[in-house]
């Protein structure tokens, strides 16, 4: 069989329901997607080469399509021009959650498994830090930092400096922009879109249970004034998002 690249791609957003999308597709008889979620071959394991990411999809039909789902694609400063570079012609699926839920979503997630270890008011407030110091490596020395992926909680959410840079590469008809609360909350209508999208058979909604991200309920103990102050600072995100696709956070 001969060598397969991906056909379309999953660039994030994290906490946005791109687990739930990976167990979707894959029971796609249309549909091959490495049993390897997060491949990151444009992120963190481009210095792997062409040849590594290929033997990712030497499984796949010839008549299937191949995915790469990796939420960390949509925020990776050099992904876009790399993915556009290897696949001009792929299509790009991108799941937009509440740009605060997402950022109290990563935190606490980061918090469960350890990575973090300060107090969220203290996260957030040393974020920009954070990233600052380690700004050298990721955009001019094209080396990784964890720092970038795992503590970069309100940058993550701001989806107008993130989704321009795939849209000076990329036209419209080959971006699929969803929102994440409605795929949770109506996921059969949503999982037909994305197949149309991606020009797939009509298939019947595998019955599995939809991940919402929700986490233990930790959000809900946050406070009013923090969620309220969060949100100002992301007011560019919410009306850049409303004004070029219309979709909507109460």
């Amino acid at each position: 069989m001969g060598k397969r690249l991906p056909n379309f791609l999953g660039l994030g957003v994290q906490k946005g329901g791109t687990t739930t999308l990976q167990r979707m597709l894959e029971q796609h008889p249309s549909v091959f997607l490495s049993p390897r979620k997060e491949l990151h071959y444009f992120s963190l394991h481009y210095a792997q080469g062409q040849s590594w990411y290929e033997h990712q999809f030497c499984d796949a039909d010839e008549v299937q399509l191949c995915g790469d789902i990796t939420p960390y694609y949509l925020f990776h400063p050099h992904a876009p021009a790399r993915v556009q570079a290897l696949l001009p012609h792929a299509r790009l699926i991108v799941l937009l959650r509440d740009p605060v839920e997402r950022a109290l979503s990563q935190y606490f997630h980061a918090k469960r498994l350890g990575i973090e270890l300060l107090d969220i008011e203290l996260a957030f407030e040393y974020e920009k830090k954070r990233l600052n110091l380690v700004y050298e490596d990721i955009y001019l020395k094209k080396i990784n930092h964890t720092w970038h992926q795992e503590f970069s909680y309100v940058a993550r959410s701001r989806y107008e400096l993130q989704l321009p840079l795939w849209r000076e590469k990329y036209p419209e008809n080959q971006l699929l922009v969803l929102q994440s609360e409605t795929f949770f909350q109506h996921p059969s209508q949503t999982y037909q879109e994305i197949c149309e999208f991606l020009n797939l058979s009509s298939h019947a909604l595998p019955k599995f249970q939809v991940h919402s991200n929700r986490g233990s309920g930790e959000t809900e103990l946050v406070s009013s004034s923090f969620k309220e102050d969060l949100k100002e600072n992301l007011q560019p995100t919410y009306q850049w998002v409303e004004e070029n696709y219309g979709i909507k956070w109460n």
